[in-house]
């Protein structure tokens, strides 16, 4: 096949004006923040909120939203739209801007606080990686501001609303402290303040995670509670759309709201909270989130799936079938029973049998958004379950079984509302998938368990009450399944012929090239060759065989929408290299503001809503078109692999990095992900990167933390949403995590990246490391990458080159290894967007 490269300029635009395609897509990135607040609260209907109404606004988040998180997740946007600036857009006069004036003076000189903080134990001359560890292991605490004084008579308003904002990002976990997880004194003194002088009182959670809601239950007049997790550039527009009633919320939580931080089942061993930051017991196993919560019966604020309207919504004329290709049909009609329009959404759970194997309560088996429902107008959702979702995994036989017995199928818009609609009746056990045992422990581990009998307890309630209230009960039958089983091919035999047939051709020295990121463009700050390189991307693939017609590729973080420089100049046709530091905090970290040479380009990108508050849309189709859009931006500056979506597990709320992923639940973070990666890759040689795979459940001590976790726990929890990515979307590749699991670093993984996802999901991209991996321990290695099936060293340097020379010499990494790596990213390249459609 002949493969055109396409002639490549430099990235972005000199005209420094708002282009008509940055217009389009704010609209869009505004649409998805107002579909995933979630409405938790709403005493007295006291919102939405009057238009043009007046309105006190106080909070750190009032004037200072936070449109996303830290690090590699963060955005680089034209501009971002505030609480209080989106409050005056919609029409609100607000009567405390003297407040928020103040507070952003406070704010201001916290962050040249910060800043000096940071560069004093930096030292001068700090290479990039020094300077951003301690960038990311510092945090920058949100002050709290004035204390609230007393309105006069002039700034009369019965209504005010607090913005409770925290900042998280990669490299440090979040802390169960005041400041944190709690409030600070001076927040709580100011929130009773507020109370005391306003008879309703909204407080908004402008944050990655949860945090502590223990004062709803102290002042009666909050009157509504709203989370916006991080909204992205348009949030608050967004934000003053939903209060003002403008969008009715249809934003349901992916994870459950504890009453207090230790009720979560790892509270105690958590990261740092055991002083233990070198190994990760996950000794909760199968139980995370509303699996354990609603297991265990532990009563919760704010359970899975829950959120408010401001109309209502009637579930009913249930349908459940079977059809032929493995799937369960199951339909409901949804009417709007309230007084304005909303959408809702449908929820489908699935109770599973008793038997041999220990289960959760409860399992999210489907799920659907309606469209926008006018008052009384109905709409008939259909859902299809697959068999698979009602598998669990037995260690002893290696295999994916369904249990005989009775499964129950529960709808309804949340976890806790689910009612029972019918069930499945399996009349014997079936051996759904024949697989092999994958990561071995290396330590003891025993995992929390129920007592005895409870699974089948529930089960048998279940039947009888399907049979008390003659429901639907679908009848399977086990000779009618076939057993799959896998078959394991090794690294060395699983390529495209093609792919391979070009490798042949590629010198050992062209072979190592390729298997690490060009180290001449990735790091110091150097942005490689002119119409090569885009200025703030993440790295880029090794132009070694352009001469042969193999392209390089630009990758790019990050999970809330490209992550390149606003900015950049371009003298005598070369870039002007800029330092990392210029890229990050808006240049906060940039002192040298002298004039440039040379003609300015600009990046503006789009700040989209951060994973967790996508998720909270249960919106696929949206989730696709903000895909789609983010899809159009790589073309534009000419990016080919966009380093997300995260997608790992919620396991527990101070999870610094938890606002990049989805969910505690892996069929939520599978979907919505897989999702994404269509909507990205619908446009002509993007791709997504989902990751971190696995285990990336922890940012402390992230590139040493060992997960300790069972066969069984991983298969069904953390890996489970990248299997459901990959079967349903096919990514351009993976990103794998910095952690050991089980002993064995994700990145010299064979069962992770060979045996699970190549031989048993069928993956047919690439799988890459996540930056500097194989720098950090001398136990994972470039090499240890090639043989592990991992791709890609990145972003590269010149000892992962040494490494793959010695160990080839050596016979410890084969050539037969190293080419099945190269074939694979020759394939993903080829299909870039770097040749010509």
């Amino acid at each position: 096949m002949t493969r055109t490269l396409k002639e490549r300029t430099f990235s972005g635009t000199t005209n420094p004006e708002i282009q008509p395609w940055e217009t389009e897509h704010r609209k869009l990135a505004r649409r998805a923040a107002t579909e995933g607040i979630v409405l938790l609260k709403n005493k007295e209907g006291i919102l939405p909120l009057k238009a043009g109404s007046t309105v006190a606004l106080y909070g750190a988040g009032a004037g200072k939203t936070i449109k996303g998180g830290t690090g590699s997740g963060d955005v680089n946007e034209r501009e971002k739209v505030s609480i209080c600036q989106g409050m005056k857009n919609a029409g609100f006069q607000i009567t405390t801007e003297d407040w928020i004036n103040s507070y952003d003076k406070i704010y201001d000189q916290a962050r040249q606080d910060w800043k000096k903080d940071i560069l004093s134990r930096t030292g001068e001359g700090a290479n990039t990686m020094d300077f951003f560890s301690v960038y990311s292991t510092t945090p920058f605490i949100m002050p709290a501001g004035d204390p609230i004084r007393k309105p006069t008579k002039g700034e009369n308003t019965d209504t005010a609303i607090y913005v409770l904002s925290r900042i998280a990002g990669e490299g440090a976990d979040r802390t169960a402290d005041k400041g944190d997880y709690y409030l600070k004194d001076e927040e709580y003194e100011m929130l009773a303040d507020i109370c005391a002088y306003y008879r309703d009182v909204i407080v908004v959670i402008n944050a990655g995670a949860q945090v502590d809601l223990s004062f709803m239950d102290e002042f009666e007049n909050i009157k509504a509670l709203l989370t916006i997790v991080q909204p992205g550039m348009e949030g608050g527009n967004a934000f003053a759309d939903v209060v003002s009633g403008k969008v009715t919320p249809s934003g349901k939580l992916t994870d459950t709201w504890a009453y207090k931080y230790e009720d979560y089942p790892n509270s105690e061993t958590f990261s740092h909270n055991n002083g233990n930051v070198e190994t990760e017991v996950y000794k909760e196993g199968i139980y995370v989130g509303y699996r354990y919560f609603d297991t265990f019966d532990v009563p919760v604020r704010y359970g899975f799936g829950y959120g408010l309207s401001y109309t209502e919504f009637e579930i009913s004329d249930y349908s459940l079938e079977s059809v032929n290709d493995g799937k369960i049909k199951v339909s409901a009609q949804v009417k709007n029973i309230g007084e304005v329009s909303g959408k809702e959404v449908v929820q489908i759970y699935v109770s599973l049998s008793g038997g041999i194997l220990e289960k959760e309560a409860h399992r999210l088996a489907a799920y659907a958004k309606t469209s926008e429902l006018k008052q009384g107008e109905s709409e008939k959702v259909s859902l299809e379950i697959s068999v698979d979702q009602l598998t669990s995994y037995d260690e002893k036989r290696a295999a994916w079984i369904l249990e005989n017995g009775f499964y129950g199928i529960w709808i309804g818009n949340s976890l806790a509302s689910a009612k029972l609609c019918g069930g499945v009746k399996l009349d014997k056990e079936v051996l759904f998938r024949q697989v092999k045992n994958l990561f071995p422990l290396k330590q003891e581990l025993e995992e929390m368990v129920q007592e005895a009998g409870n699974t089948t307890a529930r089960e048998r309630a279940a039947e009888q009450q399907a049979q008390k209230e003659n429901l639907t009960v679908v009848e399977l039958h086990a000779k009618d399944f076939t057993t799959e089983v896998v078959e394991y091919k090794k690294n060395n035999a699983l390529y495209e012929k093609e792919a391979m047939d070009f490798v042949d051709t590629l010198s050992e020295e062209e072979l190592i090239d390729l298997a690490a990121g060009d180290p001449g463009k990735a790091q110091g700050g150097n942005l490689g060759a002119a119409g090569i390189s885009v200025p703030g991307s993440a790295g880029e693939t090794h132009r070694c065989a352009i001469d042969k017609g193999l392209a390089s590729i630009v990758l790019a973080d990050g999970p809330a929408g490209l992550r390149l420089m606003k900015y950049y100049h371009v003298n005598e046709g070369s870039i002007v290299t800029m330092p990392f530091e210029f890229s990050l905090e808006g240049g906060l970290f940039y002192d040298d503001f002298r004039e440039l040479p040379g003609e300015r380009y600009y990046q503006y990108c789009t700040a989209i809503p951060v994973g967790t508050l996508l998720a909270q849309t249960w919106d696929e189709k949206l989730i696709r078109e903000v895909g789609a859009m983010i899809g159009t931006e790589m073309e534009h500056f000419g990016v080919t692999l966009w380093l997300a979506p995260g997608m790992n597990i919620h396991r527990n709320p101070l999870c610094g990095r938890n606002f990049e992923y989805y969910s505690e639940d892996p069929y939520v973070a599978g979907t919505i992900a897989a999702a994404m990666t269509e909507g990205v890759q619908s446009n002509y040689g993007c791709g997504t990167t989902i990751k971190h795979f696995a285990c990336n459940n922890q940012e402390d001590n992230r590139m040493g933390s060992d997960s300790v976790v069972s066969e069984r726990t991983l298969r069904e929890l953390y890996l489970k949403g990248f299997e459901i990515a990959v079967k349903e979307s096919q990514p351009m590749s993976i990103m794998t995590s910095y952690n050991l699991i089980n002993g064995v670093h994700a990145a010299n993984n064979y069962d992770l990246c060979t045996d699970a996802a190549r031989n048993e999901w069928g993956f047919k991209g690439m799988i890459m490391t996540d930056w500097t991996t194989t720098e950090i321990d001398e136990k994972c290695t470039a090499s240890g990458c090639m043989r592990a099936g991992n791709d890609l060293v990145m972003p590269g340097c010149f000892g992962d080159h040494d490494n793959m020379r010695k160990a080839l010499a050596e016979g410890t990494l084969k050539i037969e290894d190293l080419k099945a790596c190269i074939a694979r990213l020759v394939s993903v390249i080829w299909k870039s967007n770097q040749y010509l459609q």
